[in-house]
C-alpha cells in the first residue's frame, strides 16, 4: 500500500511539473525555428555590485540580486523581420540617456543578425541590432519547454540577465 500511495505522488509531481511548463516541446521547436516568438522576462538579474546590492536590497519584491518582473509587461518580441525590446534596466550606465524616457533597453530593430543553435538542452540564440544607438548584444537561452535565460551587453550600460519565458506571439483582435 506504502508503495502504492509513493507512485501515486511521484504521478501527481510529474503531472504537476509538465502542466508547469510555458510551452510543450513541439511548439518550442515550432516558434523557434520559424523565428517568431515573445520572450517574456520575469525577473532580471544586474551584474553584481556595491552600490547596485544596496539598491536593490530596498527594493519591494526583490530578493538578493534578483529583481521581480512579474507581471510588468516586459519582453522581447522577435519575428523575421524585427526585433522589438522593452524591457527595464538595473545597473551602471556609462553614459547618460538623451533622452529620460529611454532608459532600459526600449527600441525596434530592423537591421539585425539573428543565428540560432541547437544543443543538448534546447537552443542558443544570438542576436545583434544594426541599427541601434547602443552597441546591444543579446544572447537568449531557450530550453526544450520553453523557459528561457536572455543575457544583454552593451557598450554604455553593465551586461544584465533576464530570466522567463518563451510564447506564441498572441494575435491582436481587430475591433
Amino acid at each position: 500500500m506504502k508503495i502504492l500511495k509513493n507512485l501515486g505522488f511521484l504521478l501527481i509531481t510529474l503531472i504537476a511539473f509538465k502542466a508547469n511548463a510555458q510551452t510543450d516541446k513541439a511548439t518550442t521547436i515550432r516558434i523557434v525555428e520559424a523565428k517568431k516568438f515573445l520572450f517574456v522576462a520575469t525577473s532580471a538579474l544586474p551584474l553584481n555590485s556595491n552600490e547596485i546590492n544596496s539598491v536593490i536590497r530596498q527594493m519591494p519584491g526583490s530578493t538578493g540580486g534578483n529583481i521581480n518582473l512579474s507581471g510588468s509587461n516586459y519582453d522581447l518580441k522577435i519575428t523575421a523581420d524585427s526585433l522589438v525590446a522593452y524591457l527595464p534596466y538595473y545597473g551602471r550606465s556609462y553614459s547618460a540617456p538623451v533622452n529620460r524616457d529611454d532608459n532600459g533597453f526600449k527600441f525596434t530593430a530592423k537591421d539585425f543578425t539573428y543565428t540560432s543553435k541547437k544543443n543538448k538542452r534546447g537552443w542558443d540564440v544570438s542576436m545583434e541590432p544594426k541599427d541601434v544607438r547602443d552597441n546591444v548584444r543579446m544572447n537568449l537561452s531557450i530550453s526544450e519547454s520553453g523557459y528561457a535565460s536572455l543575457s544583454v551587453m552593451s557598450n554604455s550600460k553593465q551586461s544584465i540577465t533576464y530570466n522567463g519565458y518563451i510564447s506564441e506571439i498572441p494575435v491582436k483582435k481587430i475591433k
